[in-house]
């Protein structure tokens, strides 16, 4: 019988699945996926709305004391409204990164990658982000995931972002039709690295 591995989700509201029920979001979707093809994988919804970056940073370290086989990394959005630049949001991803490698050198990894659809962003702070800014956030994710060889997810909310039937009222937050699109997307890459 082999061992159960655990996946690690590790993200924001997206990966909380915000304004839904646990069973409701992405995460455990995919769980219901593993079951269903019966491979020994726990999920670990690692989601906290609202979280950051820096947020991440600190909050990582619960989570290393217990086995890593596979973590998806799934932060960054939260940053750009708060006013911190793509240069801190890149460091900060990578310190999450180095540290489950540290601490579990094994573990296969995957990055999360977002656009910056502009409803995304409220219109009062949308006015003080320049083209350079945006543009450079939308870079940070690919060069993380080519640098530490990880799988890569381009876009988390690829057939979701801006389509008002499967978000919240929120217009930002995907509703639990959404994040069947969003295991989805998921699922295309997470796949290819499991046993």
């Amino acid at each position: 019988m082999p061992r159960i591995k655990n996946i690690l989700c590790f993200g924001n509201s997206l990966t909380a699945g915000y304004g839904l029920s646990s069973s409701q979001a992405w995460p455990t979707l995919i769980q219901q996926r593993l079951h269903a093809f019966r491979m020994p994988y726990h999920i670990i919804n690692g989601g906290r709305n609202g979280d950051t970056s820096g947020g991440g940073v600190l909050r990582i370290e619960q989570y290393l004391p217990d086995p890593i086989d596979v973590f998806i990394l799934e932060l960054g959005i939260n940053d750009l409204p708060r006013g911190i630049l793509p240069t801190q949001t890149a460091a900060n991803l990578q310190k999450i990164i180095d540290r489950v490698k540290e601490t579990h050198p094994k573990s296969r990894m995957v990055l999360a990658g977002m656009e910056v659809p502009s409803l995304v962003i409220p219109r009062e702070i949308s006015m003080f982000l320049n083209d350079p800014v945006v543009a450079a956030f939308r870079n940070i994710f690919g060069e993380i995931a080519r640098k530490n060889n990880m799988a890569y997810i381009p876009f988390l909310l690829k057939g979701v972002a801006g389509i008002a039937h499967l978000n919240l009222m929120d217009r930002i937050h995907p509703n639990a039709q959404g994040h069947h699109i969003l295991a989805e997307n998921v699922w295309e890459v997470l796949s290819a690295i499991l046993d």
